[in-house]
């Protein structure tokens, strides 16, 4: 069985590659950190790859925008390239700053397939904060996400100062019928977030997490799978290991982790 060649990004500004190299690497993939100017250079040749991640962090520093610019330069330089790497059956995962990039990009949402027209926004979280925490999330199970195939829910950290989803509401309701809103924040029962802070971190429209195309082959969210590739990074893992021995039960484990995200890409490409 052929390796899945996994391409993250690095650059200007980029600092998630060492943890998302990690997870696809845990998920089974040959992950190699490349450069954005390798890419635009052609020392690096992007049909060497079936999966294709644009990473967290703050590119050129947000300057016009979180993803603005990295986007402009990957759009003017190979934004064709990246789209026949989409065509030919591949996957685009964007964690966090690389969601905004795929949302400036125009890959999302990407109705039937048309990529290259900006429908949403990825802006400043309503409270006026930077946000660093944890989130509970559903998983919608109507979706046609690879990355999210078999799971309903998942607990994952988000840290962004522009995080809130927006579109205009024809925009919204397209991407609900389609079943391209993947993930929403919920509370700890379970549900939707309902808008109510801080279980919706940002005050994004629908509590939207993340969203894909309509192939489910590209897939933007602003929590960070690649942050939570093992049970202890979870920042309860402890509390509940104590619990549990004082009550003398089997001392519990985190069954999933965001890795699962990247064992879903291998399994589909594999």
């Amino acid at each position: 069985m052929s390796k899945i060649n996994a391409l993250v990004l690095t650059g200007y500004g980029l600092n998630c590659d060492i943890e998302t190299a990690h997870a696809c690497t845990l998920a089974g993939a040959e992950a190699t950190r490349v450069h954005i100017n390798a890419l635009i250079d052609g020392s690096v040749q992007l049909d060497d790859f079936q999966l294709m991640v644009f990473i967290g962090g703050f590119s050129w520093g947000d300057d016009h925008g979180a993803g603005v610019i990295q986007a402009v330069r990957m759009k003017t330089h190979i934004g064709d390239q990246i789209i026949r790497f989409i065509e030919r059956g591949n996957l685009v995962l964007g964690i966090c700053n690389g969601f905004q990039v795929l949302v400036n990009l125009g890959l999302l949402p990407g109705f039937d397939a048309g990529y290259g027209q900006r429908l949403v926004a990825i802006t400043k979280n309503d409270c006026g904060n930077y946000r660093d925490q944890w989130v509970r999330l559903r998983i919608n199970p109507k979706s046609n996400c690879i990355f999210t195939r078999k799971m309903d829910q998942i607990e994952l950290p988000v840290r962004h100062g522009e995080g809130k989803f927006y579109a205009e509401s024809g925009v919204i309701e397209r991407l609900e019928s389609n079943g391209q809103v993947v993930m929403q924040y919920a509370n700890a029962a379970g549900m939707a977030a309902a808008g109510h802070y801080p279980d919706n971190p940002n005050g994004s429209v629908l509590d939207i997490a993340g969203i894909c195309d309509s192939t489910g082959r590209v897939f933007g969210l602003m929590p960070h799978p690649e942050a939570f590739n093992h049970p202890a990074n979870h920042p309860d893992w402890t509390r509940k290991r104590d619990a549990d021995r004082r009550r003398k039960k089997t001392v519990a484990s985190v069954s999933l982790t965001g890795t699962q995200l990247f064992q879903n890409a291998v399994d589909y490409l594999t």
